[in-house]
Parts: structure tokens; sequence; C-alpha cells
């Protein structure tokens, strides 16, 4: 940590940049993919249009953002990592980076629990959330009279979103995938890789009828991974969602930023105080890509990968332009970084 915070309950620096992910208001756009690895973010930043030449940051606790512009419209591609907790970071962190709506597409790898080849596109129309039950007596398991594992309820993807990207995902299609697009299936969020997917390994984990269990729990159940039930549920528990909370107040700090990058920056947030719409929504879909096929143990090539995160993410791209925001429920550019880059 190289800069005095401010405020434990939620810190920032005297330039108002949030703890973890390092953005400060302005940084990020409206319209966002997020992805798991840097390599991934990279790609996509390939798509973007080539001027404005995009702002990039990386922070010290691993994030990674892109913001430019994609058919001339802002965009930003965050890297967050693996794991709920970065996802919890990178959903209540760019909100308080950010005037208006949010509207978060995530790109990110699977395992496929049903036959399908690896490579294949899956757009999930709901989630659940699958924990380790700590409270189980993992040792001495015939005491213990609780389950190993708790399954959450169901929670869904924006539906409007979720046609969008999955139509959009259909005119990007190539003819060299090996498979076509999955959507209307549920998906599982685990909060570990190894013991909560069902995976064997020297631990006493319990797990061995776990995927049975959850086949014959959740319908529809399609995929394993670590973070989309995460960014359904806070999508979907945001205080101002459909207008419910008039008593929201604006995400922006009350302080100026004063942001090395930007020129005149006093002058340019200052006027926001007050701007963000209490009614402003968090719209929340999500795109996987099957890495794994569970059944069958395949595993995806570098190359198929590589095809696979091009598509999806052109897809992706142009369904996220194509999504409608108000004018009055954007960051106004003239007070971010791409409005910035028109400006020099």
């Amino acid at each position: 940590m190289k800069d005095t915070l401010t405020d434990a309950n939620f810190p920032r620096t005297a330039d108002a940049r949030v703890y973890h992910l390092g953005l400060c208001p302005g940084e990020v756009a409206n319209r966002i993919v997020t992805v798991g690895s840097h390599s991934r973010a990279r790609t996509l930043q390939g798509l973007l249009d080539a001027k404005p030449e995009p702002f990039i940051l990386a922070s010290e606790r691993g994030f990674l953002t892109i913001t430019g512009r994609y058919k001339n419209v802002p965009i930003s591609i965050v890297s967050i990592g693996m794991g709920y907790p970065n996802m919890d970071f990178f959903v209540r962190e760019v909100r308080e980076c950010l005037l208006g709506d949010m509207v978060v597409i995530r790109l990110g790898s699977c395992g496929a629990l049903v036959d399908v080849p690896v490579g294949t596109i899956v757009v999930p129309k709901a989630s659940v959330m699958v924990v380790r039950n700590v409270d189980y007596d993992f040792v001495n398991s015939e005491s213990s009279e609780k389950p190993p594992y708790l399954i959450s309820k169901l929670v869904s993807a924006d539906p409007a979103l979720h046609t969008q990207v999955s139509e959009a995902l259909d005119a990007a299609k190539g003819p060299s995938l090996r498979s076509g697009v999955l959507r209307n299936v549920v998906n599982a969020s685990a909060d570990s890789f190894y013991s909560s997917q069902g995976r064997q390994t020297s631990f006493p984990d319990h797990n061995a009828d776990l995927i049975e269990r959850l086949k014959a729990t959740v319908p529809d159940l399609a995929t394993f991974e670590m973070e989309t039930f995460h960014l359904f549920h806070l999508a979907a528990c945001w205080a101002g969602r459909n207008g419910t909370n008039g008593d929201v107040p604006p995400p922006l700090t009350e302080r100026p930023a004063e942001h090395a990058v930007l020129q005149d920056t006093r002058a340019r947030f200052k006027p926001l105080t007050g701007l963000a719409n209490p009614d402003s929504v968090i719209r929340a879909a999500a795109t996987l890509i099957v890495f794994a096929a569970r059944n069958s143990r395949e595993f995806i090539t570098p190359e198929e990968v590589q095809q696979a995160e091009r598509l999806a993410g052109t897809g992706i791209l142009n369904a996220l332009i194509k999504v409608e925001i108000p004018d009055h429920r954007l960051h106004p550019e003239k007070a971010s970084v791409w409005g910035y880059h028109d400006s020099v």
C-alpha cells in the first residue's frame, strides 16, 4: 500500500481511488465486460477501437481495468481473478466509481456437467451457489448430521440482457466453432475449484456424490464455475433496482477527485455530485466457455481457447453496445477518461 487511505468503512485514497481496483471516478464505463484472466482481458482489448487509445490501470491487488471504445461506444474490460470475493470487490468498488446504470457481462470459463464439446459457449439463465459447509465434521463424518455442502436458491440473469447476449453470440458464431451456443441452462458457482465442484483430491472432502446431488436438486444444471452467482446476486440486491428505494445516495464521494491523468479534474467531477439516479440499475448476464468436460475429462486446447475467446468477446461487445441506456443514466463523458482522450 503506497497511498494514505481514508474511511475504514470504504477505504479510498486522497484522490478518491478505491482500495482494491485502484480506480477513481471516470475511469470505468457504464458497459462492462468482466473476465478472470489478464490474458483474456488483453484479447478483448484487441477488439476495441484503436483510437482513442484505451486507458489501462493495473492495481496492486491484481485487478486490471481497460477502458476504451468499441464502435465508438465507451466500454470497460475488467479482469478480476478468481472466486466470489473478487467479484464482490469488483461490483461494489465499480459501483462507487460510476454514475448511472451498470451493465455487466461476465466472460468466463467453466466445466460442463452435460455432454457438450469443450469450446462450447454457454449463456446461463440463472445460477446457484455451492459452498463447503464448515459446520460439517469432515474428520468424523459419521457423527455429523449436517450436509457437507450447501446449495443456494436460484438467482437469475437479467432476462433481456440474457436474450441480447444469446442473439449476438449466434450472429458472431463462426463455422469453425466445434459447438453452438447453449442457453437457457443453469450454472453452479462454487467456493472452491476442488471440493465444492466434486473433484477428488487427497483431502477428505466427502463430495463423491455432490454432482449427482446437484443434478437431482437443480433442474437444467449444465455448468460449474466460481463467480457468476455472486454477480447475479449483487445485481439483484442493488438497492436502487427498479426504483424501489428513492433514498439511495449518489455512489460518488462528495469530495471531487484529484486525478493525475485527467486535466482540470476538479472542474470535471464537481458538477457530477448528486446526478446519480436513485433508481439506477445493475443488469448482469454471463457467457461461459467450456474448458473442461467433466464426464469425458476432455480439456480445451490453447488454440481453441483463443478462438472461443475472440468469438465470444465479439458477441458480448456487440450485445453491450446495443443495450440502451438513457443519456441521463450514463456517466458523463466530459468527466471520464474516454472524454479526456477525445479532448487531447
